[in-house]
């Protein structure tokens, strides 16, 4: 067998790469509810399931991303404060950003293992590996905020989110902003913030 033959075999057995992760993840919308001081989020088992981790896992870093306390109870959640779908949405493009697309082919076919000690995201797509790092959980301390809502940001766009969004990060603060391409550097006004999740738009 000559090489460019070895070499089209080769190219034969890899798996298909497409743009982004979002066009390999079929994942349902956040299902809230309130509920008085709460919000539920109602298909949390079922989003796990799409992403391939454990539900409990998942509810930890939304309760991360959006600042707050809450309840996990199976396949639903409970958490404390009043949150809107676009709130779960960001908290979740998040979490598949640092717990399941790879940063190296851009694929979510990953697996969250645990090493030596050490959570790591290992690519069955490409073979890459690289360790997780948990975030430590935000607290209302008296650091100055690193974003103002109504303040116009230059922001570097390094991420797509789940839903095609430009995602940016400052801070603590991971920025959502529509219209943005990922690699481009936008002028963008603060919409709202919550937790450490923030929406802008275009200026």
């Amino acid at each position: 067998m000559n090489y460019d033959s070895a070499l089209d075999r080769a190219y034969d057995t890899l798996p298909e790469r497409t743009r982004e992760a979002g066009d390999r993840l079929q994942v349902p919308d956040p299902a809230g509810e309130t509920d008085g001081a709460f919000t539920r989020l109602t298909n949390l088992g079922d989003i796990a399931e799409a992403l391939g981790r454990k539900p409990e896992h998942l509810h930890r870093s939304i309760q991360r991303e959006l600042g707050t306390n809450g309840q996990f109870d199976g396949d639903r959640a409970r958490y404390n404060g009043s949150f809107t779908a676009s709130d779960f949405d960001a908290a979740i493009d998040a979490y598949v950003t640092e717990y399941v697309t790879c940063s190296e082919c851009g694929l979510p076919d990953t697996n969250l293992v645990r090493e030596d000690g050490v959570d790591m995201l290992r690519c069955t797509a490409c073979g890459a590996f690289r360790p997780v790092e948990k975030r430590p959980k935000q607290t209302s301390s008296a650091s100055t905020p690193t974003l103002e809502e109504g303040k116009t940001y230059q922001l570097q766009i390094t991420g797509t989110g789940r839903k095609g969004d430009g995602v940016a990060e400052r801070g603590k603060y991971t920025i959502f902003v529509p219209g943005a391409q990922e690699g481009q550097t936008v002028e963008a006004t603060i919409d709202n913030i919550s937790g450490t999740l923030a929406f802008a738009s275009l200026a």
